[in-house]
């Protein structure tokens, strides 16, 4: 005769569960902007130096409200000081000065960024490429990218630019060709890193595309690196763009720079160095809050050990 085992579910079969639940530690959420938030927060230099910056930008961006005409040439107005109608004074073409500063960072900031859009989308297509593929295309494609690495890029820059006719094209051009090496590296490195891992395994088994793989995995995993080599090309891209513009190669007249500002100084450096001093400082802001900000992501995007 078979016995039948009955077995009875009552509330206090949950209790030793529930208790198990109540003593587990809270799950920890992180958030990208709060890792940044918090960082800026206990970074205060970081944090001035964004705030300069979004006035820097906010600034040209409403360049054109300003009352002045930045082109305009008044030979009665020329080199006047600091004053109420003049921020900045005036240049040796009685323009003011404020004016052009306003209007020289739209053209570094407009070559700054995209320098760098074009830098991070050709660094990061060719370094998630080679590292996924890897065999024989890796390595020629990392000699390849070896080569741009080696070359001595600001030379080169001068004679491309010497050859190819001068404008924000050429230069936004010539600035990423000799910039995407180095995003390249870092992103190959971490693809390698991530096609070795289970998520990235498994997606393949189940059949899914090599693009499909580097789009939806891939790619999102590297942001980390590529976000915080984002904003140091930033400034680099303008730092070099000032260069190239102050040894006359950059942008032309009518339009203005940061650094064709500081070529047209030069003549005037010891009489009146504020022409020279503006362009220089906004340079030298904006190239310290993106570097200061690139740290302040590489700090907040980086793994962290939750305990």
């Amino acid at each position: 005769m078979e016995h039948e085992t009955v077995i009875t579910i009552t509330e206090e079969s949950f209790r030793p569960l529930e208790r198990r639940k109540k003593e587990m530690p809270p799950a920890v959420s992180h958030s990208v902007w709060k890792d940044i938030s918090i960082e800026l927060i206990s970074n205060k230099v970081a944090l001035v130096s964004l705030i300069l910056l979004l006035i820097i930008i906010i600034g040209a961006l409403f360049a054109p409200l300003s009352p002045y005409d930045p082109y305009a040439l008044d030979s009665s107005q020329k080199l006047q000081g600091i004053s109420r109608a003049h921020w900045f004074g005036t240049d040796e073409f009685g323009r003011d000065y404020f004016t052009r500063v306003l209007y020289g960072g739209r053209v570094s900031l407009t070559v700054g960024f995209l320098s760098m859009l074009v830098t991070i989308t050709l660094g990061t297509s060719i370094g998630v490429f080679s590292g996924y593929m890897g065999g024989r295309l890796d390595a020629l494609l990392m000699r390849f990218t070896d080569i741009f690495l080696a070359l001595p890029s600001m030379l080169l820059m001068v004679i491309l630019n010497t050859f190819l006719q001068p404008g924000l094209f050429t230069l936004v051009a010539v600035l990423s060709l000799f910039s995407w090496a180095s995003v390249a590296r870092i992103t190959r490195a971490e693809t390698m890193s991530l096609k070795e891992r289970d998520f990235v395994v498994a997606t393949k088994n189940l059949g899914a595309s090599s693009l499909l793989i580097a789009v939806k995995h891939i790619i999102p995993n590297v942001l980390g690196p590529v976000i915080v080599a984002a904003s140091l090309s930033v400034a680099n891209a303008i730092l070099m763009e000032s260069s190239l513009s102050y040894l006359g190669l950059g942008v032309q007249i009518p339009l203005a720079s940061w650094g064709s500002m500081l070529q047209g100084a030069q003549s005037h450096i010891l009489d009146h160095p504020l022409l020279a001093v503006f362009p220089g400082l906004m340079i030298l802001i904006t190239v310290l809050s993106f570097n200061l900000l690139g740290d302040v992501l590489r700090n907040a995007l980086e793994p962290k050990i939750v305990k």
